[in-house]
């Protein structure tokens, strides 16, 4: 999601992780990091998650603006 003109926003649904990047890559690269830095020292099988889950990515998208 973008916020405002500045950041991009990105949730994990499954654990309680949301972080934020100027870029969409930026953005992944700090959710993946956010969610290890969560899950560090820490089995997924307790939070019902594959020992290397992978990343889905959904967009919601604001229609343009046409001046």
């Amino acid at each position: 999601m973008y916020r405002g003109d500045k950041y991009y926003v990105a949730e994990c649904l499954d654990i309680a992780v949301v972080t934020q990047g100027k870029t969409l890559d930026e953005t992944i690269a700090n959710l993946r990091e956010a969610i290890a830095l969560h899950l560090e020292e820490e089995d997924p099988a307790d939070f019902d998650l594959a020992p290397n889950p992978s990343l889905l990515v959904t967009m919601e998208l604001a229609p343009a603006v046409v001046a």
